[in-house]
């Protein structure tokens, strides 16, 4: 395996960087544009994750990257490389697809040889072994991919992309075939493979804790533009804009009339409250605002009862609904306005959980709140069942 991680490393020094770029990349139909655009570099080395939901243009981009749409308008480059038109099998870029395309006659040595020997290139055996151990399937290397569960197919289909040596990796909704165990662990071994072979990596995916798990950098897209861009916990904690609120994670949104900047603190007033937002988690400056905060981070306490770290509080709530779902406690709390606000609860065992109709008094600390502009639609990115 170290042939592979040699050689990429070698290949980087002489080079220099050999990010992916896209420079106004669009994909216009007859009837829509799937992709408006884009602007966006994938740093060499990086596993970079598309988040969006079904339609919004992460599977167009990956394609047109692939060679397989050809792009409206705009640029692909790879480092000083414009293959915008190349041929797909002449882009030093392979695509690992959900439904794994395994020859079903073929052992799986044969299937992770099958793009070298088709080149032409002899004495594979020895970088087939080392493809294997990476992928942790030596001892399976005599079957057939119909002997295999979900996880190991899978397995062999990077180590059919990888052993061709691409500069960039494209993954295309990779773990969407497999139950939920078996994704979760597949998730830690594609971040294991990603680092020690340290090729680029970019994973389009639908699901907010795939990308949230694997990946250094996030482009969460909407409707053929990204919405916002930056590392998952950042993406979390301080959301810019309603869909990114609720695509990733959920959030409670509440209408609140914004005072004005007080030093380093935005101050707002919420049903009759007044809360404080960090200067650098406000996004809008004047009016009405969304203000934001992660269920997880709302405290509660039965009403007239002190609340453990206390910050900004509001009065007057009673629990609607109720659910224990082992790590923790999920309450619907209704506040006077009408609003139901989420509040999620670890399961500590400080004390007992209460029951529905109890009266609460709910309350977060302002360094974890964030503000959003109230013109963008408070149900933004919430996926309908």
């Amino acid at each position: 395996m170290s042939q592979l991680h040699e050689s990429t490393t070698t290949d980087r020094s002489a080079s220099g960087s050999r990010d992916l770029r896209l420079s106004g990349l669009t994909k216009e139909y007859a009837a829509f544009t799937a992709v408006k655009s884009l602007d966006l570099v994938v740093p060499q080395g990086s596993f970079f994750a598309l988040l969006g939901p079904s339609g919004c243009g992460k599977t167009t981009t990956l394609r047109m990257v692939a060679g397989l749409e050809t792009p409206t308008s705009g640029t692909i480059h790879l480092g000083d490389t414009e293959i915008t038109y190349a041929k797909p099998y002449k882009r030093p870029v392979n695509t690992v697809f959900q439904n794994y395309a395994l020859f079903p006659h073929l052992n799986i040595s044969k299937n992770v040889a099958f793009g070298l020997e088709r080149r032409g290139v002899k004495n594979v055996g020895q970088q087939v072994a080392d493809m294997l151990e990476l992928v942790e399937l030596t001892s399976q290397a005599h079957k057939k991919p119909a002997q295999m569960s979900g996880g190991q197919q899978q397995r062999v289909a990077l180590a059919r992309a990888l052993i061709n040596q691409p500069e960039v990796l494209l993954l295309d909704e990779p773990l969407g075939a497999l139950d939920l165990k078996l994704r979760r662990g597949m998730q830690l071994e594609l971040k294991r493979i990603q680092t020690e072979v340290g090729l680029t990596f970019v994973h389009v995916t639908h699901d907010q804790e795939e990308a949230m798990t694997m990946a250094d950098t996030i482009a969460v897209m909407n409707q053929g533009v990204i919405e916002q861009m930056g590392a998952p916990n950042d993406l979390y904690e301080n959301p810019t804009t309603t869909f990114v609120a609720n695509f990733l994670g959920q959030s409670n949104l509440i209408e609140a009339e914004i005072q004005g900047r007080e030093g380093g603190q935005v101050k707002v007033r919420v049903q009759g409250a007044v809360a404080s937002i960090p200067a650098e988690r406000a996004h809008s400056e004047s009016g009405k605002g969304w203000l934001g905060i992660r269920p997880e981070k709302v405290l509660i306490a039965e009403a007239g009862q002190p609340i453990d770290a206390p910050g900004d509080v509001i009065t007057g709530g009673f629990i609607t609904d109720v659910s224990f779902v082992g790590v923790s406690t999920q309450y619907m709390v209704k506040m006077p306005w009408g609003q139901e606000l989420m509040v999620f609860e670890q399961n500590t065992g400080a004390r007992r959980m209460l029951p529905v109709g109890t009266k609460v008094d709910v309350s977060w600390r302002p360094e974890y709140a964030f503000l959003l502009d109230a013109s963008q639609d408070a149900k933004a990115g919430i996926e309908e069942d």
